[in-house]
């Protein structure tokens, strides 16, 4: 059973860069043929997507977010990570890592077919 897992600060400054890390158990992140996604949610809004990282490093951002938004990986810790940077109060939100052969067109995270329990972040002062 593949679980994911995410981590990082809850709290981050405005203009500051938003840094999270998603540490996968019971699979591989180079499995073939899998997307490593990140996803968010506001409150009060629906599912965002973010963007995703294939099985061989390949990258895909959402194009309203793509200038702010890096996803690399650490394949020796099985391990993606997501940097947004110069983050507003608007880019406060639940952040998801997910798993999915589909890279994007999801509206509910049930759609997904792992996903972690979600981390909250809140950009302030």
């Amino acid at each position: 059973q593949v679980q994911l897992r995410e981590s990082g600060p809850g709290l981050v400054a405005p203009s500051q860069t938003l840094s999270l890390t998603c540490t996968v158990s019971g699979g591989s992140i180079t499995s073939n043929y899998y997307y490593w996604i990140w996803i968010r949610q506001a409150p009060g809004k629906g599912l965002e997507w973010i963007g995703a990282i294939n099985y061989s490093g390949g990258t895909y951002y959402s194009p309203s977010l793509r200038s702010r938004t890096s996803i690399s990986r650490d394949t020796s810790k099985n391990q993606f990570t997501l940097q947004l940077s110069s983050v507003t109060p608007e880019d406060t939100a639940i952040y998801y890592c997910a798993r999915d052969k589909m890279r994007s067109g999801k509206t509910s995270l049930y759609e997904y077919e792992n996903w972690g329990q979600g981390t909250q972040v809140t950009v302030s002062s």
